[in-house]
């Protein structure tokens, strides 16, 4: 995914438009589009951050590495942002999938980040459902093209929040050990897949 954000600078400057571009699990930005070819100006491994959605402001995001980066990003609108949200969330979970196929050992705080990623996209699966049950109330015949979007940006999310949810089972089968007397047997993680259990 690419395309303008707002980044916060700095006190001086306030937000600046920036070209951002989503690729490989990395999100990198430039000045404008006509810069790309003469290198970025900052990036951050999606994998390495957590996403936080502002509550206040349905236009912003954060991406925050603790204690080392913080970006501050503000989109055009607040469709947008979820658009932003959902590219940012499927990338990382396809980079954090192939960590755990390629990690032989369970990890607690990756549980922890996809319980959290778990979170953020059911607080957005709500705010989708309401704006297409908001555009279906009035009493004016629903935009079709609008509603289109909506529902395509919802599949997406849901998409990515049984992927999530997946992840999380993994890591939560991974980490269960059944005690059998004078033995210790490490159950190997049952593979599931959601995705083809859809109605």
């Amino acid at each position: 995914m690419e395309g303008v954000l707002w980044k916060w600078t700095n006190y001086w400057n306030g937000w600046q438009t920036r070209w951002f571009i989503l690729e490989n699990g990395v999100l990198a930005y430039y000045k404008s589009q006509e810069e790309v070819n003469q290198g970025c100006r900052g990036s951050i491994k999606v994998q390495a951050c957590e996403i936080i959605v502002n509550a206040i402001d349905s236009t912003r995001l954060d991406l925050v590495i603790p204690g080392e980066q913080h970006i501050y990003l503000k989109t055009a609108t607040s469709q947008e942002r979820q658009q932003w949200l959902v590219a940012l969330g499927s990338a990382k979970a396809c980079v954090q999938k192939r960590t755990l196929n390629d990690s032989s050992e369970p990890n607690t705080n990756a549980l922890k980040k996809k319980k959290s990623e778990l979170r953020l996209y059911c607080d957005l699966l709500m705010q989708q459902v309401h704006v297409i049950k908001n555009s279906t109330n009035g009493e004016n015949r629903p935009d079709v093209e609008k509603m289109d979007d909506a529902t395509r940006l919802l599949g997406a999310t849901c998409d990515t929040f049984i992927k999530t949810l997946e992840e999380c089972m993994e890591l939560s089968n991974a980490n269960i050990m059944y005690n059998v007397p004078n033995n210790d047997v490490i159950v190997p993680p049952a593979t599931v897949n959601l995705a083809s259990k859809r109605i």
